[in-house]
């Protein structure tokens, strides 16, 4: 399984979506939907960058998230995402200063 089928199944899963409901949402064709979220969670096909921000906007995840090798890194997104602006300048502020 590719990093972005993995994280694409995550993501779908952590909301509770259908892979119909995430295909025909990001505007797949309904016939298809299914079937080519299937083939891109298990690897078998990659999403160009215009489908995966169209996923990203569906499952709520900055896009960046389907192309985190590691777990860590992913979770941070996630959270970093969930913040409001603010709190996003004061992350950074902090992460800078560690450096």
């Amino acid at each position: 399984m590719s990093v972005i089928g993995r994280r694409l199944r995550q993501a779908r899963e952590r909301l509770g979506l259908s892979q119909e409901k995430v295909g025909q949402e990001a505007e797949l064709d309904p016939g298809s939907a299914r079937v080519r979220v299937n083939r891109y969670e298990n690897g078998n096909r990659t999403p160009n960058p215009e489908l995966v921000e169209a996923f990203a906007k569906v499952l709520k995840v900055p896009a960046t998230y389907f192309y985190a090798k590691d777990d860590n890194e992913a979770e941070l997104l996630l959270a970093f995402h969930r913040l409001s602006k603010p709190k996003k300048t004061k992350v950074i502020e902090f992460a800078s200063s560690l450096g």
